[in-house]
């Protein structure tokens, strides 16, 4: 248990943010050669916004083959690249002006004094232009002494970049500081707490699972951002990739029952110091929450809990009032202290209940209930369960008790003390099976087996799969980053449908990676191939899931999850990968069914094998991303940050809630490309897990056929007009009430060249409605 702020001997360290994937934007000034067309889209077949007089400078701020991007007088277009010159520069007659800006994997220094800047790293090279003091340069080279350095400055209110050389007697690191209104960071791992913004020196380290509070961002001079806090009265920092931001809720007042001892403590973290001792069984009541910390009431003090020591309390129809805690003690022949216990008499105990025959239900006992001989708390104890157990009932009783037969013992337990959950969990305590070996052991499972296994699915159902042949792929990556790779051919061949899947026939997506219950298809990561998809979830698992030190390790094993029948997790009975990676509780078990089928499970292959404790670094998302039709129309449901440019961290400006805009791309990292007020900007602020929270879209649609017809009135009795394709985005047409056009389940669309038709509703699903 970690309490206060822990601190550790001093260590040389930072660590940088990863390199992203070099883009096709630009930033620079071009003049029209003739009037041209500027138009909505990167082709002649788009819209004609209007058009631009020859002579006039336009900024070009993304290329795409022979088309330019480009802003001209606050409004943003495509144009010809035909019609384009670059523009000179006089830096001499240019006013400066920038504001400090991050750039991964590049150095950011502030000048100390007029500088000039040089062609080349010496004196002896000519002066481009002198930079006064206090301007922000950005640096991607070194030379001795000298910074290769780019500038940014403003010239008839525009701004330009100019690169050059300046000696490093007359630059220093930067950093610029933000002050916010405060915001709520949770720890997603254990944590290094900086002294100073360089990110260099750890003075401390907080335990994963705690939450910290931040009223100003520094973004220090190679690019990191990182949180200030203060702890003890002592000022630190931690990384912005290494926590989360999380709301404060508040909620209807909910019961809680303690799963085992645990505390109260001042603040929401371990790290804040405790006030009391919560017993295990006790039952509290909480209406707020700060990540995992809920602030109770106990013995008049306030503080926080961590809820993951907690499950819901399940009421009894019949008392309101929560059990005093049982202990072993009322095994013996002393039952005095069992709870509600009723005097002895020579009376008989009451009978007057129904009891019915149940099957297939598995409850999980949340405090140790006392196993009864009759379903009455007057009746002969028989003898107590642990809490944490799960049992099969066999019968339940009209007052709420379940008959259930335990350890040779038949008898009855109440309702209030178990609850019913569905899981993964081996019920008979075996777990001799693939389900639970250290999956970063090697196997001896050959391509061909792969292969056979998928190509006798393909012939039995004459379906499409990406995945024929690849056996040897999944040996390759599985062997380059230490995973076994008999489950990572199974874990795709459960996830993809043996490689048949719309996630694996359009974004080659083999694992369901970033495919959220909520946004299945378009949350899902693209990628460029199935080859891609394999190496990059090999190396992605090894580093998170696998990895003793990620978060997300429960166990390096395919274990198991434990659901209430309302879905919620129940942490203390779930473990292994199935922890987080899926939220069906069969996960492990039916990924391990698949790797017996292709190879039979063997004990003693895995009881000495070595395990690969390599831990690589996270792979480079693919830089894909899902671009929509034209005119798909989105409403917000909460205020968004719009930047200018993606993976800007200065916001432009708040699209507020209700505003309605146009929504364009999704990338892999999930920044969002939309049109608002006829600007184009991006956002990130969508969390595709829970987008109903954030945005509504009104008529975009996915492809689900392998061909769909489109036709030209809604029915099949004309010949088609046009043929779409599996996983193809459509535009849904609106009618002047912003509503979609239905008919008889068909639904009206306009393709990508204005054509209408409609569609079978059949074969699409409305996507982020």
């Amino acid at each position: 248990m970690f309490v206060g702020f822990l601190l550790l001997s001093f260590i040389c360290h930072f660590s940088t943010s990863p390199v992203v994937e070099a883009s096709n934007i630009v930033s620079a000034t071009y003049e029209t050669t003739a009037n041209v067309r500027l138009r909505a889209g990167s082709g002649i077949n788009y819209k004609a916004i209007f058009t631009i007089p020859k002579g006039k400078s336009v900024i070009v701020i993304e290329k795409k083959g022979s088309w330019y991007k480009v802003s001209y007088n606050k409004t943003v277009g495509w144009v010809s690249a035909n019609y384009l010159k670059q523009k000179a520069v006089n830096v001499k007659t240019a006013t400066t002006s920038v504001e400090g800006t991050t750039t991964t994997g590049k150095i950011i220094y502030e000048t100390t004094s007029s500088v000039r800047l040089r062609t080349g790293a010496g004196t002896n090279y000519k002066a481009l232009a002198t930079i006064p003091k206090g301007k922000i340069v950005i640096s991607s080279e070194k030379k001795g002494d000298w910074h290769k350095v780019s500038y940014e400055y403003v010239l008839n209110g525009k701004k330009k970049t100019i690169t050059g050389w300046v000696h490093s007697s007359s630059v220093r690191e930067f950093y610029k500081y933000v002050q916010t209104k405060g915001n709520y960071y949770l720890l997603k791992k254990s944590t290094n707490v900086y002294s100073t913004p360089d990110g260099r020196n750890v003075g401390g380290q907080l335990p994963q699972n705690s939450v910290v509070y931040s009223k100003r961002t520094v973004i220090n001079f190679i690019g990191q951002t990182l949180y200030e806090i203060q702890l003890k009265g002592k000022t630190g920092y931690v990384l912005s990739t290494d926590v989360m931001n999380v709301q404060p809720k508040n909620f209807t007042s909910t019961k809680y029952t303690a799963t085992k001892n645990t505390f109260l403590y001042h603040s929401f973290g371990n790290i804040y110091g405790t006030l009391d001792t919560i017993p295990q069984g006790t039952v509290v009541v909480t209406d707020f929450s700060v990540g995992n910390w809920y602030k109770v009431v106990y013995k008049n003090k306030t503080g926080y809990i961590f809820i993951n020591d907690f499950v819901p309390y399940v009421e009894n129809n019949e008392q309101q009032t929560p059990p005093t805690q049982v202990s072993d003690e009322t095994q013996n022949n002393d039952e005095s202290n069992e709870p509600n216990k009723q005097p002895e008499s020579d009376e008989p105990i009451p009978s007057d209940f129904v009891e019915k025959g149940i099957t297939g239900r598995v409850f999980l006992t949340v405090r140790p209930p006392v196993v009864r001989q009759q379903p009455n708390t007057a009746a002969q104890s028989v003898g107590t369960i642990a809490q944490g157990i799960f049992i099969i009932p066999t019968h339940e009783t009209s007052n709420k008790w379940y008959k259930v037969f335990y350890q040779g013992v038949v008898g009855y337990v109440q309702a209030e003390d178990v609850v019913e959950v569905k899981t993964g969990a081996p019920l008979d305590g075996s777990r001799d099976s693939y389900q639970f070996i250290d999956l970063r052991t090697p196997s001896s499972v050959t391509a061909q087996q792969i292969n056979s296994y998928i190509q006798n699915y393909v012939n039995a159902t004459k379906k499409q799969s990406v995945l024929l042949g690849k056996g040897q792929v999944f040996i390759d990556a599985g062997n380059k980053y230490g995973v076994n790779p008999l489950f990572l051919a199974a874990h795709a061949i459960h996830e993809s449908a043996f490689g048949t899947s719309k996630l694996a026939l359009t974004k080659y997506n083999l694992f369901g990676f970033g495919a959220y219950d909520a946004t299945p298809f378009v949350g899902a990561y693209r990628f460029s191939s199935v080859d891609q998809c394999i190496y990059y979830i090999a190396q992605q698992l090894k580093a998170t899931y696998l990895n003793p030190k990620d978060y997300r390790f429960q166990g390096p094993y395919l274990g198991f999850r434990t659901n209430t029948l309302s879905g919620v997790r129940i942490n203390t009975s779930s473990e292994g990968m199935n922890f987080y990676y899926a939220s069906d509780p069969y996960w492990g078990i039916k990924i391990a069914k698949h790797m017996s089928n292709m190879l039979a499970y063997n004990s003693n292959d895995y009881r000495s094998a070595k395990v690969n404790e390599s831990v690589p670094s996270l792979p480079t998302i693919p830089a894909l991303s899902d671009v929509f039709p034209n005119h798909i129309v989105a409403v917000a449901n909460a205020d968004l940050d719009l930047y200018m440019n993606r993976g800007d961290t200065k916001k432009t400006l708040t699209l507020p809630k209700g505003a309605t805009f146009l929504l364009l791309e999704k990338t892999n990292d999930f920044w969002v490309r939309i049109v608002y007020n006829e600007q184009e900007y991006w956002t990130n602020s969508i969390k595709f897990y829970e987008y109903s929270k954030y945005i509504s879209v009104k008529n975009l649609a996915s492809v689900t056929a392998n061909s769909l017809n489109v036709r030209p009135t809604p029915s099949t009795a004309q010949p088609p007009i046009r043929t779409l394709s599996l996983g193809e985005y459509i535009e849904l047409a609106l009618d002047d009430k912003g509503e979609l056009q239905v008919q008889n389940n068909w639904y009206k669309v306009i393709l990508t060249d204005g054509t209408e038709g409609w569609v079978s509703g059949a074969y699409i699903t409305i996507e982020l409605k």
